[in-house]
C-alpha cells in the first residue's frame, strides 16, 4: 500500500514545493508554516513526509536504525533507482558497511593531524588577508575569502594539488543539487555529469594524490586493510564533495551576520577565541546544508503518527535549527548564544566527521580579519546561488573599515 493510502488523516498536509525558486531564495516563512502545522507534515507534492522542528529532525538524525541513510539522503530511492553515482560510503551508508570508512577518516581528521595544519592555515589566512585589503577596502567577500579561502588550503591538505581545482565548487554544485527533485536546477548540470565525475573520480587515484595529503592516508588505510582498495577513491571523493561547499557557504554566512550584526563583529574582535562559535552559530543561522532525506526502515511513530515503512522523509535542517521551542531568539546571530546542539552538522553517526576541519578553516580566517578590520558592511544586496540542498551564495559586496 503506498504511504498516501497509508497516510493517517489527522496528518497536515502542504502543497508548497520546497525546491521552488522562492522558496529556495528565501525558506523561513516555509519552515514557520511547517513547524507550526505540526510534528509531521505530508508534502503532497512529493509524497514525503516532512520534519522541521528540532525535536523531531534531531531524534531522526540519531535514529539510523529507523531512518536509513543506505536507501538515499535525496529524494531518489536506491531501492528502486539507480544513482547517479556510486553511493557515498559516509552519507548514504548505514552500519555496517558505513562503519570502517567512517573510521578510517574519524582517525585521519583527528585533532593531532589538525594541530598540525593550524600554523599553516594560520599563515595563509594571513597573507590572504593581506593580499585581499592591499587591493582596496571594497570587495565581494564570497569570491575574494569565503570560496577563495577553503580552495587554496583544503585541496592540499586532501593531495590533490593544483590542477583543475576550479571544479571543485561546480562538481559540489551539482552533487547536492542530485539530492533533490530532478528540476531546472539538476537539469542545468546535466551536459557536465560526465565531464565533473570524471574529473573527481581521477583526483582521487592514488597515483594523483601527493604523498602527505589525507587522501594518501586514505590509500595507505586500504594497504593495511582497513578499507578495501574498491571503497579507498569513494572516501577521497566524500572528502572533496562535502569537505568544500558547506565550508565555503558556511564561511559566507559568517561575513554576511558580522556584516549585518556589527556589535558582534565587535564581540569577536574583543575575543577571538570565539570564532570557532561564531561560525557555529553561523552554521545554526544560515544552515549551509537545508535539508536531508532519510527512508522509513518499519512503521515508525512520530510524535504520533505512524510513518509507513518504505517512505521518504524530509528533515529540514534550517528550520531545526531555527525552533523556538529549541533555541531563544532564533532568528538572531548572537555570539553569546551556545550554539552546540544544532545540526546544522547532521547528527548521529552520519554527523559531519570533517566538521573540525571546517572549524579550524573559520578560526583562521576570522581571526586573521579581526586582527586587521574594524567593521565590515554590505556595500549591496547579497546574491544567493540557487541549489536544492545547499543555502549557498553567489556574491557579498562589502566595504571594510581597517582597524587602527
Amino acid at each position: 500500500m503506498s504511504a498516501t493510502a497509508e497516510r493517517a488523516p489527522a496528518v497536515p498536509v502542504c502543497d508548497a514545493d520546497p525546491f521552488s525558486p522562492p522558496v529556495l531564495d528565501k525558506p523561513e516563512e516555509l519552515h514557520h508554516v511547517l513547524r507550526a502545522a505540526g510534528p509531521v507534515v505530508y508534502l503532497s507534492r512529493y509524497d514525503v513526509h516532512a520534519l522541521a522542528r528540532y525535536e523531531e529532525v534531531h531524534a531522526a538524525l540519531v535514529d539510523w536504525q529507523h531512518f536509513e541513510s543506505g536507501a538515499g539522503v535525496g529524494l531518489a530511492d536506491f531501492r528502486h533507482e539507480e544513482p547517479w553515482r556510486p553511493p557515498s560510503l559516509l552519507l548514504e551508508a548505514d552500519p555496517p558497511r558505513h562503519d570502517a570508512p567512517r573510521r578510517v577518516l574519524r582517525d585521519i581528521l583527528a585533532p593531532p593531524a589538525l594541530r598540525r595544519l593550524r600554523e599553516t592555515w594560520q599563515a595563509a589566512a594571513e597573507e590572504m588577508v593581506d593580499q585581499v585589503l592591499g587591493r582596496g577596502r571594497e570587495f565581494d567577500a564570497f569570491t575574494q575569502l569565503a570560496s577563495a579561502f577553503p580552495l587554496r588550503v583544503f585541496p592540499d591538505a586532501v593531495g590533490i594539488g593544483s590542477e583543475g581545482q576550479e571544479n571543485l565548487l561546480p562538481y559540489g554544485n551539482m552533487a547536492f543539487n542530485a539530492f533533490g527533485p530532478v528540476n531546472d536546477l539538476v537539469k542545468a548540470d546535466a551536459h557536465r555529469v560526465a565531464e565533473l565525475s570524471a574529473w573527481v573520480n581521477g583526483r582521487c587515484a592514488r597515483e594523483a594524490l601527493t604523498e602527505d595529503g589525507f587522501g594518501a592516508r586514505i590509500w595507505a588505510a586500504a594497504d593495511r586493510g582497513d578499507l578495501t582498495h574498491a571503497q579507498a577513491p569513494l572516501v577521497v571523493r566524500s572528502l572533496l564533495t562535502a569537505g568544500v561547499d558547506t565550508t565555503v557557504h558556511g564561511l559566507a554566512a559568517c561575513l554576511y551576520a558580522f556584516a549585518t550584526h556589527p556589535e558582534q563583529w565587535q564581540r569577536l574582535r574583543e575575543r577571538p577565541e570565539s570564532a570557532r562559535v561564531a561560525f557555529d552559530e553561523a552554521v545554526r543561522w544560515q544552515s549551509p546544508v537545508q535539508t536531508f532525506f532519510r527512508t522509513a526502515t518499519t512503521d515508525v511513530s512520530v510524535s504520533g503518527t505512524v510513518i509507513p515503512e518504505g517512505t521518504k522523509i524530509l528533515m529540514f535542517l534550517g528550520a531545526a535549527n531555527r525552533d523556538p521551542a529549541r533555541w531563544a531568539d532564533p532568528d538572531r546571530f548572537d555570539l553569546a548564544r551556545d550554539p552546540s546542539g544544532h545540526v546544522g552538522f547532521g547528527m548521529g553517526i552520519h554527523q559531519c566527521i570533517g566538521q573540525h576541519v571546517a572549524r579550524l578553516e573559520a578560526e583562521a580566517l576570522l581571526t586573521a580579519l579581526a586582527r586587521r578590520v574594524d567593521r565590515i558592511e554590505l556595500t549591496g544586496a547579497p546574491r544567493r546561488h540557487p541549489n536544492n540542498t545547499l543555502r549557498s551564495w553567489a556574491s557579498l559586496p562589502v566595504r571594510v573599515h581597517p582597524a587602527t
